[in-house]
């Protein structure tokens, strides 16, 4: 019979003759280690009260700290005492009463009202229950794709535009969609009307989908689509912000024209100027020149007055900047602009520049008035700029139905 006391499990295997170590591989013995421990685990069995318990030590990455788990509790054995807690065994319905527990204790700044998913084939406005399967290859490789449509005053704009630029996404993705295009456009139109939104947005997903943890999607058979509609109570920015040039390398141009789920790059850019007291990071394309922000797009307003904006071959063809080039030729119509062109920016040119603006569906268009230590223009909100936006606004509230879609709710 196998005997030991708790100083004992704390040397390490070599040293621990009194220890008879066995391979645990059974059902019954729990492997779950709290979140936070860096760990090292082996499995024996002990004889307790007349039979053999499988258990397993858990050496933590604090110094003279243990764990011991069985199939029921979990024993923290530390320098200064041993701690017992229980980790639950849960019922479908226990995990969603925690998971409605969870949405309404963690209240943020967005309100989640409705969400499509093809695993379930319908929609729901619990919040609770916009889950997706954790063996969804979108979520443990990043095989995935998305995009954003704006919902205005009850209709969906440019819906046309993102379908279509998510379909490219996927095909650039090797993704098989779950769906044909007008089978998507008209999940995202009920989806929205199931949310009774009428301003806000809804993101979507195209996934290669559940089927298990290997690198190759090979095991894969069911691609999914996934829609959630959404309002943000966030502050909107309206006066001039600042940009740095972004540190975090920009990602190669074929990953960087495909709007997939791997944003990495783009959380730590955003980031970095966060810390920096900036809104957003610029990244320069591999010879130099000025290529886009981590979620947008960047124009200039010239000293020739004319709108300058970076080519999108190397960068995501956004659709506010698409269409802010169609809607600026209004200006120039006017003699606001003497032009619109889109070409290689230097940095150079663009913090010379009277003007400068950042541009996307969740900003459309944001006047820049600083980039690193460089005051762009006389420092202040540029009148194109705001004309620009005006534009775009009255687009979104009286466009034509190319760019509007109605929602019947």
């Amino acid at each position: 019979m196998a005997s030991f006391s708790v100083s004992s499990l704390l040397k390490p295997i070599s040293q621990n003759p009194k220890i008879s170590i066995r391979s645990s591989n059974h059902s019954n013995c729990s492997k779950v280690i709290p979140h936070g421990f860096s760990s090292l685990a082996f499995g024996f069995r002990v004889f307790q009260r007349g039979s053999w318990r499988e258990m397993r030590i858990v050496t933590s990455s604090i110094q003279n700290e243990a764990l011991i788990v069985s199939h029921k509790k979990t024993t923290v054995v530390a320098g200064s005492g041993i701690q017992t807690f229980d980790i639950p065994l849960l019922t479908s319905s226990d995990a969603i009463e925690r998971l409605k527990a969870n949405r309404e204790n963690h209240q943020g700044k967005q309100q989640f009202l409705a969400m499509y998913s093809s695993i379930f084939g319908g929609i729901t406005t619990d919040p609770a229950a916009m889950v997706i399967p954790i063996d969804d290859h979108m979520v443990h490789r990043g095989h995935g794709v998305f995009d954003t449509a704006t919902i205005m005053d009850g209709y969906l704009y440019e819906l046309d535009q993102h379908v279509n630029r998510i379909l490219r996404s996927a095909s650039m993705a090797k993704i098989n969609p779950a769906f044909d295009k007008e089978t998507l456009r008209r999940i995202l139109i009920q989806t929205a009307s199931a949310s009774k939104c009428r301003n806000g947005s809804i993101k979507y997903w195209l996934s290669v989908g559940p089927g298990d943890f290997q690198l190759s999607p090979s095991g894969c058979n069911q691609p999914t689509f996934y829609a959630v509609v959404f309002q943000d109570q966030s502050p909107s920015y309206s006066k001039g912000i600042k940009v740095i040039t972004s540190s975090v390398p920009i990602k190669p141009s074929q990953f960087a024209t495909t709007k997939s789920v791997n944003y990495l790059p783009n959380v730590l850019s955003k980031m970095e100027a966060e810390e920096q007291g900036a809104f957003a990071g610029i990244w320069l394309d591999n010879e130099g020149f000025i290529a886009e922000g981590p979620n947008m797009n960047v124009a200039f307003v010239m000293k020739e007055n004319e709108l300058l904006m970076p080519q999108f071959d190397k960068i995501l063809s956004g659709c506010t900047a698409n269409r802010v080039l169609a809607l600026a030729e209004q200006l120039v119509s006017e003699g606001k602009l003497q032009g619109v062109r889109v070409g290689n920016v230097t940095v150079e040119e663009g913090k010379n520049a009277t003007e400068m603006m950042l541009l996307g569906s969740g900003i459309l268009v944001l006047p820049v008035i600083q980039w690193d230590d460089q005051i762009i223009g006389d420092g202040a909100e540029g009148s194109v700029t705001q004309a620009l936006l005006n534009l775009i606004i009255e687009d979104m509230k009286f466009g034509p139905s190319s760019v509007r879609v109605p929602i019947p709710y």
